[in-house]
This record gives C-alpha cells, structure tokens and sequence, in this order.
C-alpha cells in the first residue's frame, strides 16, 4: 500500500545552520557567462536509504551528527555552496562567500520507506522530503522515516552549479561521512573563472547561436496569458523505470546499418514522436503547422579541455559551475508522426552535433559577454515563431552517481533528481538505476495530458517506479 496525498504528514524536528569547519576571508566569487544563462531556479535531489540491520544499526541522532560533522567538512572546498547570492555593480548575481552556512533540516515522517509512492513525487517528495531553499545556495533535510528508513535530500541554485558538480559535492559529502578518517579520493574543485572567460580579441559569433539563444530584450515585454486548455493540462512530475530491453530495441530502431545512434538520441527520438503523437491527438483540427520542440542539455566540460593541456583537462573535469548548452530543433508534430524513429533520431543527431564541439562552447561564452549586462535565455524556453507547441529538455543524467552517495550506512535503494522548475517547457532526465543493470530510472515533467497518453499508448516502455521493481533489482551486482 503506497501512501498517497495527504496519508503522511512530516513533523520538522531541529533546524540549525551548518557552516565550513574552517574560518575563510570573505570575498566575491563571480558567475561566469555560462552560469548568467540560468534564471533563478532551485533543483532537487534525494536519496532514500533502508533502515540497517543489527549490529550495524544506528540511530537517527548518530546519523545526522554525522552528517553535519562531514558536511562542515565539505564545504572548506564546496564553499561556494556555504555563501549566498548578491548582486554586483552592474546588476549580475555573483556569489558572497562569507561562510554563512547551509541550512540543515531535521524532520520525522509517519511513513514507512516502502510505502512511499515514488511513482508521483509531487504528492510524496515535492514539500515534503525535499527542503525549501528559503536562503544562501543549498538546503539539506534529514527524514527519518517510521521503519528505520532515511530519506537524505538537498535543494540548491541551479545559477551557481549544474548536476555535474552537484553530483561532484555529493560524493565527496557521503565519503567525508563513511569514512571521517581517511583522505578523500573523490577530486577537490575548481573555481577557476577564468577557464571560461571571453576570448580576446573578440572572435565572430556564429549565427547559430542566435538560434539557440536569445536576449531577454529581444522577449515580448509582457507575458502570453497562457490559453485556456493549458491551464487546465498543468505539468506534473512522475518517475518511471525503462527496461534495458526496451531501450536497446529502440536504439535498434534508431540506427541503421551504417549509422548507431547513442541509447540518449533514440530515447530522445523516442520521447519526441510520443508527445508529438499526443499533442496531435489532442489539438482541434486545424491548417496551422503545430511544432514540438525538442532539446538536449550538452555539458562542455570535455569539449572545452579538448586539444588542452593535461593541467586544463583536470581542472576543467572538476570545474564547479554551470557548463551546459541546450541545442535543440522544432518539427512539426505532423512530420514527428509520420517519420520513422531512425529519420527522428537522425534530426536528434543533427541539433546535437551543433553543441558538441569546442567552438560552439567558445562561442556561447562570447554570445554572452556581448550581450552583458543584459541576460540571455536558451530559446526553447522563450516559445516558438509558428503556432505554439510542446516543448521538452532532456537532460541526460547518466552520470548520476547514485551507487556512490553511500554515508556509511548502505548504498541508497533509490536516488533521483526532481525539477518540476515551473517554467512552460518540459523536463526530463533519465538516470542508471542503483542496481546498475542498464535499466534507466527517468523522472518526467510533464503535461498531465502528454503523460497520460505516454502511460496508455507505450506502459510496455514507461513503467511506474515501484518498490517491488527496485527490491527485485537490489541484489543485481554491479560490473
């Protein structure tokens, strides 16, 4: 029996804020271009873990000193995440690095780890399980949950770090936390700005940046009132599991014999002609072309050390930031429906190969100086030229290091990031499963009307996440 709205209530135990074990002097540390390209947003990411058995178990006291003990730790190198955000002079947010600290949240819920439903988020994690971030750039919350479980989740400014250095402060968090003793393996970061500075002179800007970005003065200045049937059809949050045959029969699908598309182009292609297929079967009649766009989040780390010396190379693998672009096309929803999945990953294929390259980050970095101090968005978020239609991100989270958050206490049962970001353009992102048998966990932001006809018309692909699903693949080794 999995608790829905309402059947759990979460009682806040403690709040007290964790600053850096280590005093630091006070100083600014500016955002760079890539960083400007984000508005203020706040992501989430949560872990549940089992209640340990004896002789290993432990109390939920020992637990969280533990935690706020390793986590001051932490942030002597993640100090970025320990300040808060200002802005300067000419009206851009850089961060204050004073050491104000994190806030860390204690709370007991009156459910059982099993029954919670991970199939619908917003009902059971969103407000809940998740902190709010009222202030600074990260909140951490500890639950302790009626069985013996704990749920150990943190929300932080999506401007002042990406999923890539998330992920990088997690790990080095739970190795802090199991083993206080020990140096940590896990790389320190790297606040280096000038990784990603401008170039100089000022190189040309390629036009097809101007196709992926746009300045926010360049935006209508008042809103679309958003019509009537959007208002009713909100987006919603709901996580799924994707079986590893499911994925490598559409990557089949997706390549060709001369051609082998990526398991991320197919999925992607995949997911693109669904809510095309449901934003046609929904739309009245009509002669107007309706598009679906589609984008992908490309991290440029790589691309950037690319040709660089072995130094640039680790130092931009552990640079701490925002370094992402997010290519993308829009086909009509007509043409999405008709073509073969092979033709759609091919278009996924295409949009992709104009961001994974140096010079396109080179050049996005230069887009954005030009542009300063006024902001630029990625253009899938600011509508469309032809008649509005769905717009989806698909944020690969392969990297996702579920398996390694391990505090101490056990490899997490479940682990997922959750990002209903409140904006007018879908979100996906599809993570390797804790058991690490190729399956993919996939949490999805979505209209309820697109995800509602995904579950009728492919439930062979898209399966609720359930807790009898991950007990069955708990014991799958790892290779």
């Amino acid at each position: 029996m999995v608790a829905r709205k309402g059947e759990f209530t979460v009682t806040v135990t403690k709040k007290e804020v964790v600053a850096a074990a280590l005093p630091m002097q006070e100083h600014r540390l500016p955002l760079s271009n890539l960083d400007l390209l984000l508005p203020p947003l706040d992501v989430s990411v949560f872990f549940c873990y089992e209640k340990k058995q004896p002789p290993m178990s432990i109390s939920f006291t020992q637990m969280t000193v533990s935690l706020k003990k390793s986590l001051a730790e932490a942030l002597v190198s993640y100090y970025a995440f320990a300040g808060e955000v200002v802005t300067n002079s000419m009206g851009e947010p850089e961060v204050l690095c004073n050491n104000r600290g994190v806030e860390f949240v204690e709370a007991e819920a009156d459910v059982e780890l099993q029954c919670l439903n991970l199939y619908n988020p917003d009902d059971t994690i969103q407000g809940k399980l998740v902190p709010n971030k009222n202030h600074g750039v990260l909140a951490i919350q500890a639950t302790w949950l009626k069985c013996g479980g704990l749920v150990v989740a943190c929300t932080f400014d999506h401007r002042i770090a990406d999923a890539y250095s998330a992920n990088m402060f997690l790990v080095s968090w739970a190795e802090l936390t199991a083993q206080p003793t020990r140096p940590i393996t896990s790389p320190q970061p790297c606040f280096c700005r000038s990784l990603l500075g401008p170039r100089h002179p000022k190189a040309s800007i390629h036009p097809s940046l101007n196709g992926m970005y746009v300045p926010i003065t360049s935006l209508p200045s008042s809103p679309v009132e958003p019509e009537p049937e959007n208002m009713s059809d909100p987006f919603i949050s709901r996580i799924y599991y994707v079986k590893v045959d499911q994925l490598n029969r559409m990557q089949t699908l997706a390549s060709s014999y001369s051609v082998k598309r990526t398991k991320v182009e197919s999925f992607t292609a995949f997911l693109w002609k669904m809510v095309a297929k449901a934003a046609s079967s929904s739309a009245p009649a009509t002669d107007d072309v309706v598009e679906a766009r589609m984008g992908v989040v490309v991290d440029g780390r790589k691309r950037l050390s690319n040709g660089e010396s072995s130094d640039k190379e680790k130092m931009m693998g552990s640079y701490f930031g925002n370094v992402l672009s997010i290519p993308f096309s829009g086909i009509s929803t007509m043409e999405l429906v008709d073509k073969p999945l092979g033709w759609v990953a091919d278009q996924v294929h295409e949009f992709l190969e104009t961001a994974v390259t140096k010079e396109h980050f080179l050049g996005l970095i230069d887009f954005v100086e030009a542009h300063r101090p006024v902001k630029a968005l990625p253009r899938i978020y600011c509508g469309s030229t032809t008649k509005e239609g769905p717009a989806i991100v698909v944020s690969s989270g392969q990297r996702f290091p579920v398996s390694k958050v391990d505090f101490g206490w056990g490899k997490p049962m479940f682990g997922s990031y959750h990002f209903p970001w409140g904006g007018d353009a879908g979100y996906v992102m599809p993570m390797p499963t804790p058991a690490g048998n190729g399956d993919w966990v996939v949490y999805m932001h979505l209209h309820k009307g697109h995800l509602d006809f995904i579950e009728s018309h492919a439930s062979h692909v898209f399966k609720p996440l359930s807790w009898d699903y991950l007990r069955k693949k708990k014991d799958i080794p790892t290779f």
